[in-house]
């Protein structure tokens, strides 16, 4: 049985058991949020040991150079002297500049960071309310083009961090950023390569900077963005992308609910996202897709998009988990 050291305790790791699981279980409050070694919100520093190489998949080289894991993916197999990492090695503050209201219950934040900020449209970061509280979200926003990183931010019921955003945070606020992490994001070496991009609510973040950066980049194959949400209201920026396919011949754009309401406008399909996507697309050879949103219709998709056709190894996704 493997032994922590952490700030002069020590304490035994049941067998199966994560460095996560054991802190919390002998009450240490650790910063963490997915669990799932996505978000990296629950990273910690080992000062003797070593730590399994799967705690350490994802995280930059200079990180893993200071001895930094994830804590929720760490089962270990010797024992260990862990704490935290100062914050400074992983966060930097940012500057509430802009909230823009997309939705009943979707806002726009626009950060400004106090240095150059270096990411890639679609990838996700960690904003950090103070030490402990902390929720990762996707990069709507151009690093070419944009000073600020912008997010969309959906207000979760009894969300602790979604609500301190759309109630309490305002303009000139700051808060901190971690990351970016994430490989759902375009890469511009066939140009020619037709796009799949699905997304659910505000899963259509890493999307709207995937397909900007995309043309931005001179991308000329066919590009498809499919939006579901279960009514009509979970659509948002509806306007925007409308144009954005008026303006380029090879954009498509597909909002998709899953219930109707009465007056719903003409352009909106009903059905089930995937099925929906599928009779429009039933035949994905070489083509390349990107899925954001729930991670169980995420699973879903990826299943289903590579039964039609698409290889496995150009279908990118990045699940939302919730805390």
């Amino acid at each position: 049985m493997a032994q922590l050291k952490y700030k002069d305790n020590v304490l035994n790791v049941s067998a199966g058991s994560t460095v996560l699981d054991t802190l919390l279980e002998h009450g240490h409050e650790v910063p963490n949020n997915c669990r799932a070694g996505a978000c990296q919100s629950c990273m910690m520093q080992v000062t003797k040991g070593k730590v399994p190489e799967r705690s350490q998949q994802g995280l930059k080289d200079s990180h893993k150079a200071k001895g930094l894991f994830l804590a929720c993916s760490c089962e270990p197999e010797e024992d260990l002297n862990i704490q935290l990492p100062d914050a400074h090695q992983l966060r930097i503050p940012a500057t509430v500049s802009q909230i823009n209201k997309l939705s009943s219950d979707v806002i726009e934040l626009k950060l400004k960071t106090t240095e150059p900020y270096k990411y890639y449209a679609g990838q996700y970061v960690t904003l950090w309310r103070d030490e402990f509280l902390g929720r990762s979200y996707s990069l709507a926003s151009l690093p070419q083009q944009d000073e600020t990183l912008n997010f969309h931010i959906k207000l979760i019921p009894n969300g602790m961090f979604s609500g301190w955003v759309h109630d309490e945070l305002q303009v000139g606020d700051t808060l901190f950023v971690q990351g970016p992490a994430g490989d759902c994001f375009y890469t511009p070496e066939n140009p020619q390569q037709n796009l799949l991009l699905i997304g659910t609510g505000t899963g259509l973040a890493p999307l709207y900077g995937i397909i900007h950066d995309a043309l931005q980049q001179g991308h000329t194959g066919e590009i498809h963005l499919f939006h579901g949400a279960l009514n009509p209201s979970g659509l948002y920026l509806m306007e925007d992308l409308s144009i954005l396919e008026q303006q380029h011949h090879n954009i498509k754009y597909h909002p998709c609910v899953f219930n109707s309401e009465a007056n719903m406008p003409s352009i909106i399909t009903e059905g089930d996202l995937i099925e929906v996507t599928l009779r429009t697309l039933p035949k994905l050879e070489g083509w390349k897709t990107f899925l954001c949103g729930d991670q169980e219709l995420v699973k879903k998709l990826r299943k289903q998009i590579f039964l039609a056709g698409c290889n496995m190894n150009d279908i990118y996704a990045d699940p939302f988990t919730h805390a």
